[in-house]
């Protein structure tokens, strides 16, 4: 335990951004997972989820969750399943 008031009240803050940013990785995991399923069972809605997933990853990269170019990346994967599952 720190015997510091400032990092006493640092350790505060960054529990309470730590439980914040936890909130918003699992909504990205959810929505990305659900993407995906729909992606390989070819589901009619799959272009609905992905854009869900992909307007959450937007949101956590806005938020600093995720570094810009981590969220390029996995949107980029997305929309690669999906694009790549409707030509084949």
């Amino acid at each position: 335990m720190a015997n510091i008031k400032s990092q006493i009240k640092r350790n505060r803050t960054n529990e309470a951004a730590r439980l914040r940013n936890k909130a918003v990785r699992s909504e990205v995991k959810t929505r990305t997972k659900n993407a995906e399923a729909a992606i390989a069972a070819g589901a009619d809605d799959a272009a609905e989820l992905t854009t869900a997933a992909i307007k959450a990853i937007d949101t956590a990269a806005t938020k600093g969750v995720y570094h810009r170019n981590a969220a390029a990346r996995r949107k980029s994967r997305l929309m690669r399943d999906l694009n790549g599952a409707d030509a084949g």
